[in-house]
């Protein structure tokens, strides 16, 4: 699912898998099954056709996924300009909390967004006519709009501290994007048909933006 949201944002529809996946001697025919079923189900939401790959033995499970997809009319990290506004959907935060508590052996809720990240694709495509670029959130909020300033050559200006807490937290894969002010109705309008929470955080301005927090990247 984290790979099929890479082409999401790219306003791309997935629609084929290659996976390879490297096996732990230890792992039963039941394992196999259980990890098979995951594939199936996860393809099967998103109509992907898992349509070849490689199995080999190791001493861990090692999964390598590569999603191939088509668009017409891709959404890149370049295309933002002075003054366009910055938006992430849902709310951040909960991931990182998650981690810290597995990293501490404790247990977290199945339905996690760490454990099950949830994409909202059709959301993406009806507003990518009115967006100018976009990224999906892996390795944190902070992180990311690094990865936008250097892509589209823009600094940030933000209307409200943001706490590390939430601008850390990775493995979130919610949507950051950035728009020009006269589509917020129209981007506001498709936000409450999909029940998709936006936070207008920041506004692009001339200059350069880089984080001083630590990557919480799993």
């Amino acid at each position: 699912i984290v790979n099929i949201s890479d082409a999401i944002v790219m306003n791309a529809v997935p629609l084929y898998a290659l996976l390879s996946v490297a096996i732990p001697k230890s792992y039963t025919n039941d394992d196999l099954k259980e990890l098979a079923k995951g594939f199936k189900k996860a393809a099967k939401k998103f109509d992907i056709q898992i349509i070849g790959g490689d199995t080999i033995s190791n001493e861990k499970l090692d999964i390598s996924i590569t999603i191939i997809s088509k668009t017409s009319n891709p959404v890149l990290r370049s295309g933002i300009k002075k003054n366009d506004l910055l938006c992430y959907t849902g709310i951040l935060g909960s991931c990182k909390e998650d981690l810290q508590k597995l990293f501490e052996n404790k247990e977290i809720s199945k339905k996690s967004k760490f454990i099950k990240p949830k994409l909202n694709p059709y959301f993406f495509y009806e507003i990518a006519p009115y967006i100018t670029a976009s990224m999906d959130i892996s390795d944190g909020l902070f992180f990311e709009l690094e990865k936008l300033s250097k892509a589209s050559s823009v600094g940030f200006e933000f209307f409200n501290e943001i706490d590390e807490s939430i601008g850390s937290s990775g493995e979130e894969y919610e949507v950051l994007f950035s728009f020009d002010e006269k589509n917020l109705e129209k981007i506001n309008k498709i936000a409450l048909k999909h029940k998709v929470d936006l936070n207008i955080f920041a506004k692009a301005v001339k200059g350069k933006y880089r984080t001083t927090c630590k990557n919480h990247h799993f």
